[in-house]
């Protein structure tokens, strides 16, 4: 590769670096040689990484933000030609004006808390996490389609465990010309000046495993915004907490966005001595109009209620587990119910992405169509939807009022009848969940908060009860806050360079789960599937051209990407119960097939074995 360079006669080590930096086979540590040293040779060696392996990849090591001011002045041009006096709100006039800080920034619901974290970006390295995929590629999409259109290949990238498939599809429904393997490259290298991610992305740095410091280097010139705080359990939002620590030692910035925030994260980034501004006029909150009127039912969620308010209207259940949700939806098919349509995390990823497309239109706004949907927490903060009518099980309330955004989301109350119908369980029967996904003590915190509740809850209600439910008096005492400041506390005395990359991976998701294909897919689509795995196998000879290495590189990609669609994630014990044989992809990978019930209505269901029709049939793969 050509480049221009000029020779240096002289070189000399600045007399600011210790000679302890240029011992051979040796590193500097935190507990031996102490914070300031260490840090220093965090940035000394994370940067030289960083030049290290763009230079080795063909790759700039940084490209540039000067793009994204201006892009966020073109969108509201844009919305200013429907709307003339259109102007940023509140939230985003603060968050421009304190690009400089960190911030603490609570806004409900529709606010316009990505358009406000971009602004706080403004034109420097930013990176923008959520919890879960679906929302990140919504964003991703919603940046690249109508934010920063031009050249996003080199201003936007993506990052979590499936992006490659997602680069794929955007380059067929694209008319730009798109090199996948650069724009994948630059993306994983962090040379992008903008990253829409999940945090393990960018937050496994914290076990300071081999090689971490070229993650955390870049973070220490970055801006990191963080949305829906309250989603993370207590083991990520460790790893959160941790993480902002170090980021903002370095000189790295961070916010966190969220439409409700437990006061007790606040109290701990205080005693962590980590400086942020918070708004002094408190949450964003339009007081101008009431969204949400609310019944609490003392009872479990039950069909028959459910049945009474389905009147050609657009009605959803959420449920706290998967195992309710089929219950509730097999029981109103009995019932001869129509119109009903289940979402859950237990279907194969092809009919998932299908269902998510179908409940968007129907929970659009504009949308005139009517039908009942039943779902899990996976609709809180991952789909943009807005429906007539809530009914749910109380999990806590940070996930209550995340839930209740899927009803009325931009709307006034136009009615003088309830539209959220909560139901918190007995004293003897609690909500599906709680004591096993479900915090029990918080549970119960939030059940005898909300319980007496009844009629129109403002905005500014709602976020009083938060900070009442979650403050570090009600929590110190709960398994959740031991449970975070335990970890908060291993993070810390974990050895420096003790972990491997690859380990630290599985131990941040914390996942008990596997990616798995029923049974009954597998012997539907046996054809097909055995197409893909051919094509996954297919040898790169010496006598290819660099396009032909490449296409044959990207029809790899897609034949595993379609593969992955068959597929399932279900926890590492039921794999272990109900394994039928591996199916061989590669030489080291293999798929599990499991045996289960499986359709495109219900999605996996175990049975007990003498009721499964896969259990005594013979292994034939």
């Amino acid at each position: 590769m050509d480049f221009e360079w000029d020779k240096i006669e002289n070189i000399k080590v600045k007399n600011t670096i210790e000679p302890d930096f240029f011992v051979l086979k040796d590193r500097i540590y935190r507990k031996r040689d102490g914070d300031k040293k260490f840090f220093k040779y965090v940035m000394l060696m994370g940067l030289l990484n960083r030049i290290d392996y763009a230079s080795s990849a063909h790759l700039p090591v940084e490209i540039k933000n000067d793009f994204l001011v201006e892009c966020m002045e073109n969108l509201l041009n844009y919305w200013k030609k429907e709307r003339p006096d259109t102007k940023w709100n509140k939230l985003q006039e603060f968050m421009i004006k304190n690009r400089n800080q960190n911030t603490i920034v609570v806004a409900q619901t529709g606010m316009g808390k990505t358009e406000a974290g971009l602004l706080w970006i403004g034109n420097n390295k930013g990176f923008f996490t959520l919890p879960l995929k679906t929302a990140i590629n919504s964003i991703y999409e919603r940046i690249i389609n109508n934010i920063v259109k031009e050249d996003y290949k080199n201003k936007v990238g993506l990052l979590h465990s499936g992006v490659m498939s997602i680069y794929l599809n955007t380059k067929k429904g694209n008319d730009e010309e798109i090199d996948v393997s650069e724009y994948y490259n630059k993306t994983k290298q962090l040379s992008l000046p903008l990253t829409i991610c999940t945090m393990d992305q960018i937050f496994d740095f914290v076990y300071r495993y081999k090689g971490f410091e070229r993650k955390l280097a870049t973070l220490s010139y970055s801006k990191v915004v963080i949305d829906e705080i309250q989603m993370y359990s207590p083991l990520l939002l460790s790893y959160l907490i941790v993480g902002i620590k170090y980021i903002t030692k370095l000189g790295g910035k961070f916010s966190i966005l969220t439409a409700t925030l437990p006061k007790f994260i606040v109290e701990i980034l205080e005693n962590e001595k980590i400086e942020f501004v918070y708004p002094d006029e408190g949450p964003f909150i339009d007081t101008t109009i009431n969204r949400h009127s609310i019944k609490v039912i003392e009872d479990e969620i039950n069909c028959e209620y459910i049945e009474k308010l389905c009147n050609k209207n657009k009605v959803l259940v959420i449920c706290n587990t998967v195992k309710k949700a089929q219950e509730i939806y097999k029981s109103l098919q009995e019932n001869q119910v129509h119109n009903i349509n289940l979402l859950h995390s237990r279907f194969i990823l092809n009919d998932r992405k299908d269902k998510e497309k179908k409940i968007k239109e129907l929970g659009d706004k504009e949308s005139i169509g009517s039908g009942l949907w039943i779902s899990t927490q996976i609709v809180e903060a991952s789909l943009d939807i807005d429906f007539d009518v809530l009914i749910t099980e109380l999990s806590d309330l940070a996930g209550l009022f995340q839930r209740m955004g899927r009803c009325y989301r931009n709307r006034r109350l136009d009615h003088d009848s309830y539209n959220c119908y909560v139901f918190v369980g007995t004293n003897d029967k609690k909500c599906s969940g709680v004591g096993s996904i479900i915090d029990k003590d918080i549970y119960e915190l939030s059940r005898n908060c909300i319980i007496n509740k009844d009629g129109i809850l403002t905005e500014k209600e709602k976020m009083n009860l938060v900070i009442e439910v979650y403050s570090m008096d009600k929590l110190k005492d709960t398994n959740y806050y031991r449970e975070l400041i335990n970890n908060m506390e291993y993070l810390e005395q974990i050895e420096d360079f003790e972990k491997e990359k690859a380990d630290v991976q599985i131990m941040f998701r914390n996942i008990d789960s596997e990616t798995v294909i029923p049974r009954s897919v597998y012997d539907k689509n046996i054809d097909e599937i055995h197409r893909y795995i051919s094509v996954i196998n297919e040898k790169f000879s010496k006598e290819m051209n660099e396009d032909e290495r490449r296409d044959l590189k990207y029809k790899k990609i897609d034949a595993r990407d379609k593969l992955m669609g068959f597929t399932v994630n279900v926890r590492g014990e039921e794999v272990k119960k109900y394994k039928d044989k591996d199916l061989l992809i590669s030489r080291y990978e293999s798929i599990p097939i499991i045996r289960c019930e499986y359709d495109d209505k219900m999605g996996v269901v175990f049975l007990r074995d003498d009721e499964n029709k896969y259990m005594k049939k013979s292994n034939i793969f």
